[in-house]
């Protein structure tokens, strides 16, 4: 005999039950996973027990995606229906969803803070695994990036403090060079000057000298071998002339 037909009603047995509901829950997940994978289709499933716990599938584990995706495909629906937004059954229909949201945003906000995971199964783990190994992929090569641009703006600065330290002792060499050259200058003409203060002093006191001399011009014989004066032989008193010579030698040849 084969197996017959369950008569879908509410079970009793609260133990039955969760069996059950765990069977069935376990089933519907692996359901969604296959259609997602086999045609290629976003998939979102929401569950709720009795006693409000949740359990969740999403294609690429990314929920948030694809409740955007509901909502604004529910809300272009409602634009083509024209609801009556005044409603209190609208606006409570509002109110549910984005309590729902934000429901959800908070609850995957303290799975990636790592709270609240004694509810996941392994293969939400894992989903979440991967997430934040992505997302810590993305936060290391951001960072890396700007790593790399400070030290390409801080090269850059250093090659451009280092020029500007090249020209300023450039600078400093040719001012070094230019102080040398008018030191030197200024040596020499002070040099020359002091040289020829010095020849003028000198040629003023010769002539004082030279002018103070009474040089007569007189013509002394000078003696041969034998004692006699040589004829046309003379010394001229002016051979004595140099204003060097005392003038007591002077008086001393004249005597």
């Amino acid at each position: 005999m084969g197996r017959g037909r369950v008569q879908l009603k509410r079970i009793e047995n609260k133990i039955n039950r969760q069996v059950t509901f765990s069977k069935r829950r376990s089933g519907l997940l692996k359901k969604a996973h296959e259609i997602s994978i086999l045609c290629d289709a976003d998939v979102g499933l929401i569950v709720f027990s009795t006693k409000g716990k949740l359990f969740e599938y999403a294609t690429d584990s990314c929920m948030e995606r694809i409740l955007e995706r509901y909502e604004r495909c529910s809300y272009a629906e409602r634009q083509l229906k024209e609801p009556d937004l005044e409603s209190p059954v609208s606006w409570t229909l509002e109110h549910a969803k984005l309590k729902g949201r934000v429901e959800v945003l908070q609850r995957n906000q303290s799975h990636y803070m790592g709270e609240d995971l004694d509810s996941l199964s392994m293969k939400e783990l894992q989903n979440l695994e991967h997430q934040l190994d992505v997302s810590l992929k993305h936060i290391r090569t951001r960072k890396n990036q700007l790593m790399n641009e400070s030290i390409s703006e801080l090269q850059k600065k250093d090659k451009a403090l280092q020029e500007q330290n090249n020209i300023l002792a450039k600078k400093i060499k040719e001012r070094e060079k230019e102080m040398a050259a008018s030191a030197a200058a200024a040596t020499t003409a002070a040099m020359e000057q002091q040289q020829n203060h010095d020849l003028n002093s000198s040629g003023f006191g010769q002539s004082q000298h030279m002018g103070t001399l009474n040089i007569r011009n007189e013509i002394y014989p000078i003696e041969g071998e034998n004692g006699e004066a040589n004829a046309g032989t003379t010394l001229h008193q002016n051979q004595f002339s140099n204003p060097i010579i005392p003038s007591w030698m002077l008086h001393h040849i004249d005597g």
